[in-house]
């Protein structure tokens, strides 16, 4: 049977063990045959064509190109390129673009304060900010931006793991039996986990 998990990265996040090893340790343990990951499939192929290209606006993270591709490379893993966005007009779909001064404050620290919510239940399973008790407050945080706006949370949001869903399941049409890993930001796991459970497969989430 194929097997699937679902590893949520905040990496980079001082003192919630959010660290390399931390997670090199988790990849490993895991053993995937292929891994799904956080990253578009033309920075992808711009990387393929010429390695000191590191992608564009922080996109693909650090921990990519440090790690989890020269793992792959290493040990015969499959990486799958995932993400979607568009970046011609993605500015143009902040969710804050239609309010200005102390409204438009206001709202970017009530975002703040979401994810000081989140935080405080990072270690509520062993893989921080993999929990039920996240994804709920998650889950309330992009209903409270798609209130807000939400012809942009249509865009930059629902759509984008739309496509990475649906990515992640044409990845596994082509590696029926395999273990897969599908590694993205934390804030993606319910969507992730939405997108895959009902699908003939073992579904590990959270992997600890």
């Amino acid at each position: 049977m194929t097997i699937v998990g679902i590893l949520g990265s905040m990496f980079g996040i001082e003192g919630h063990n959010c660290n390399l090893d931390h997670y090199a340790n988790l990849i490993t343990e895991f053993q995937p045959d292929v891994i799904c990951g956080e990253v578009h499939p033309n920075t992808w192929n711009t990387f393929l064509s010429d390695k000191s290209k590191r992608g564009f606006w922080g996109e693909a993270e650090d921990i990519y190109y440090d790690w989890i591709i020269p793992y792959c490379e290493q040990n015969n893993v499959v990486f799958s390129p995932v993400d979607w966005f568009e970046l011609d007009v993605w500015n143009d779909f902040d969710p804050f673009i239609k309010f200005k001064g102390t409204q438009k404050e206001k709202l970017q620290s009530e975002l703040t304060q979401w994810f000081e919510k989140q935080k405080a239940v990072w270690n509520v399973t062993l893989v921080p900010f993999n929990s039920k008790q996240y994804d709920e407050i998650a889950r309330q945080k992009y209903k409270w931006l798609y209130d807000i706006n939400p012809e942009s949370q249509i865009f930059r949001w629902i759509c984008r793991n739309q496509i990475m869903v649906q990515r992640i399941k044409n990845t596994i049409k082509e590696h029926q039996g395999k273990r897969i890993l599908c590694i993205a930001g934390a804030d993606h796991n319910y969507c992730y986990y939405d997108g895959l459970k009902e699908l003939d497969l073992e579904l590990k989430y959270p992997l600890k």
